[in-house]
């Protein structure tokens, strides 16, 4: 088995700075919450751009996984799905690159 990076970067709704900042604040706290209950994830991280230069995402997050098995299994588990239902609308822009360690 050969480990995985799997890395996610969103840009978030927001009519203001406050309204934005409280999404990004949502996504963290929803992810940071499921760290312990997907069997396979080595880490999880989220990071906030502070940047604010105009094509920088608001939000990334670094994971790695046993295997590429480990990282199907997250994007079915239930936990990982209850998430990306309670945030699905907050996004208004993903990227997402998966490889080998």
């Amino acid at each position: 088995m050969q480990p995985v990076k799997h890395i996610v970067m969103w840009n978030l709704r927001g009519e203001s700075e406050v309204e934005r900042s409280s999404n990004i604040e949502k996504l963290k706290s929803a992810f940071e919450g499921i760290r312990t209950e997907i069997p396979g994830l080595r880490s999880l991280e989220i990071g906030v751009d502070f940047s604010k230069i105009d094509y920088a995402c608001d939000v990334v997050l670094y994971s790695e996984f046993d295997s590429v098995e480990a990282l199907e299994g997250y994007a079915s588990h239930p936990a990982h799905l209850r998430v990306r239902e309670e945030l699905g609308n907050l996004r208004i822009a993903r990227h997402q690159v998966d490889y080998f360690i």
